[in-house]
C-alpha cells in the first residue's frame, strides 16, 4: 500500500503550504507588542518552573514527551545538567523548552530532555506566543536563544519536531532546520472500527485477522492484557526488556534499552497517571492452553488527550510465529481504543512495513540545529551531513537494506 505524505489532519504535505499561502492570521495588537519584548532565562532545575510548566502542558497539541512528569522521570534516572529555557514577554510566560546538556566527544549538546526515547517533540508554548510568533524575526529569535545558552553548550540540537502538527505551525520552525531522516506514522481513529479499517484496506486486514485468530485458537486461544495493576505492568515491562534484548542479539545490534537509567526511566513512566492520560501502559497477548501464561507479544503505549503513541513492542519469536502475534496485538489495541476518546493512534518514528500497513498518515519531522560555538558549528555541520546522508539512503530501499546488513555485521 502506498503511503501518502500527509499532515496529521490528512492534508497532503506538499499542498499544506499552498493552502495557507496568502492567508493572514488575525493577531491582536497586544500580542504583536508582547512578542517584541521577548526575554529568555535559563534554569538548572525543574521545580521553580512547575506551575507554569503544568499550565502550558494542558494544551492538547503539546507533546506528552514535554510533560512535567515525563521529564521528571527522565531527570531522576539520568541526572544530566539541565538548561531549561523559559521565554517571557512583559512578565508572562511565553514558552518553556525542556533542555538538558549531553556531552559527546567533547561537545556540549543542548537537547530536549529524554530526546533518545521520544517520538515527537513540540516544546511548550503559551496561547499569546502562538498567536504572534510569526511576527518574530527568525535570526533575532535564534540570537536570543544563543545568548541565553552562551557558555553552557556548544550546540542547540532540538530533534524530531513536526513543523506543523494537526493544523498548527510550530514556532521552533523559525530556527535553522534540517529534515530528520525518520518520519512518523499515524492512524486516525474514526467514528467506528469499520470506518477506521477502511483507511487501510478493511477486507484484506479482516481476512488476515481471521487467519491469525484460527491459528491462535488452535494452540488454545489467548487473553488480551489491557493495562492492569501496577505490579503486572512493571513485570510486563521487564519481560519486554528480555524479549527485545534477544531480538537485538539475533540482529547483531546494540540494545538501546540495556542501560539501568533507561529501565528506571521507563518504569517511572508506568506510575504516571493523570485522569485518562498515562505515561506508559503495557499491553500484551497472553496465550492459553498448553502455552498458558506465555506472553507472545508485548507493547507499551502512552496517552495524552486524544493522542496515543506506541512507544515500543516486542514478540517472543519461539511462540506462535505463524500467527504474527505482534500485528495481532495491534489489532487488539486499536479496536479496544475505539470509542474511548482517541482520535489518533501514533506508531511513532521509523519506517517499518507493519507501520505503513496500518498508517495512512505520514508526518515528516525536522531538527533545529543552532551552533553556539566553533565546536558547535563543526558538530552542527556534521549532524546536517549525517542526517542528509541517512535520508538519502532510506529513500532508496536497496541502499537501505545494504546499510542494515553492514550495521548488523559491525554491531552498531
Amino acid at each position: 500500500m502506498r503511503t501518502q505524505k500527509l499532515d496529521a489532519d490528512q492534508q497532503p504535505l506538499d499542498d499544506a503550504g499552498k493552502a495557507d499561502a496568502g492567508i493572514s492570521r488575525p493577531r491582536s495588537l497586544s500580542a504583536k507588542l508582547a512578542i517584541a519584548e521577548l526575554d529568555v532565562s535559563v534554569h538548572d532545575a525543574m521545580e521553580p518552573l512547575e506551575r507554569d510548566w503544568r499550565t502550558l502542558e494542558k494544551d492538547h497539541l503539546t507533546s506528552l514527551h514535554q510533560g512535567y512528569e515525563w521529564c521528571r522521570s527522565w531527570v531522576r534516572a539520568y541526572k544530566r545538567p539541565l538548561a531549561i529555557l523559559k521565554g517571557s514577554t512583559h512578565g508572562k510566560v511565553a514558552f518553556i523548552l525542556p533542555v538538558e546538556i549531553d556531552s559527546s566527544h567533547g561537545v556540549r549538546i543542548a537537547r530536549f530532555i529524554g530526546a533518545d526515547h521520544s517520538n515527537i517533540n513540540t516544546g511548550l508554548f503559551s496561547e499569546h506566543f502562538l498567536e504572534a510568533f510569526e511576527d518574530l524575526d527568525p535570526p533575532r529569535f535564534a540570537e536570543i536563544l544563543k545568548q541565553a545558552l552562551q557558555g553552557k553548550a556548544d550546540l542547540l540540537l532540538l530533534q524530531n519536531i513536526p513543523l506543523e502538527w494537526r493544523g498548527r505551525r510550530n514556532p521552533l520552525g523559525l530556527l535553522p532546520m534540517v529534515q530528520n531522516q525518520n518520519h512518523a506514522y499515524q492512524l486516525p481513529l474514526l467514528d467506528n472500527f469499520e470506518a477506521t479499517l477502511k483507511q487501510v484496506n478493511a477486507k484484506s486486514r479482516r481476512k488476515k485477522f481471521r487467519v491469525q485468530s484460527k491459528r491462535l485458537e488452535a494452540v488454545g486461544g489467548f487473553d488480551y492484557v489491557d493495562g492492569g495493576a501496577a505490579g503486572e505492568q512493571h513485570a510486563l515491562l521487564d519481560l519486554f526488556f528480555k524479549q527485545k534484548a534477544e531480538r537485538f542479539r539475533t540482529l547483531g545490534l546494540p540494545d538501546v534499552f540495556a542501560d539501568a537509567e533507561t529501565k528506571a526511566f521507563l518504569h517511572g513512566l508506568i506510575d504516571i497517571r493523570d485522569g485518562g492520560d498515562y505515561g506508559l501502559e503495557m499491553h500484551a497477548l497472553r496465550l492459553k492452553g498448553e502455552l498458558a501464561g506465555k506472553i507472545a507479544a508485548v507493547s507499551g503505549i502512552s496517552r495524552k488527550g486524544d493522542h496515543i503513541i506506541c512507544q515500543f513492542g516486542a514478540i517472543d519469536e519461539s511462540l506462535v510465529p505463524d500467527s504474527s502475534p505482534g500485528e495481532f496485538l495491534y489489532w487488539q489495541m486499536i479496536s479496544g481504543l475505539q470509542g474511548k476518546g482517541v482520535s489518533l493512534f501514533d506508531f511513532g518514528l521509523g519506517d517499518q512495513t507493519y507501520k505503513r500497513s496500518w498508517a495512512p498518515v505520514e508526518t515528516s519531522h525536522h531538527d533545529a540545529v543552532l551552533p553556539l560555538s566553533l565546536k558547535g558549528s563543526i558538530a552542527g555541520a556534521a549532524h546536517r551531513a549525517i542526517t542528509r546522508s541517512k535520508a538519502f539512503i532510506k529513500a532508496r530501499p536497496g541502499f537501505y537494506r545494504a546499510a542494515q546488513r553492514v550495521r548488523a555485521r559491525i554491531g552498531i
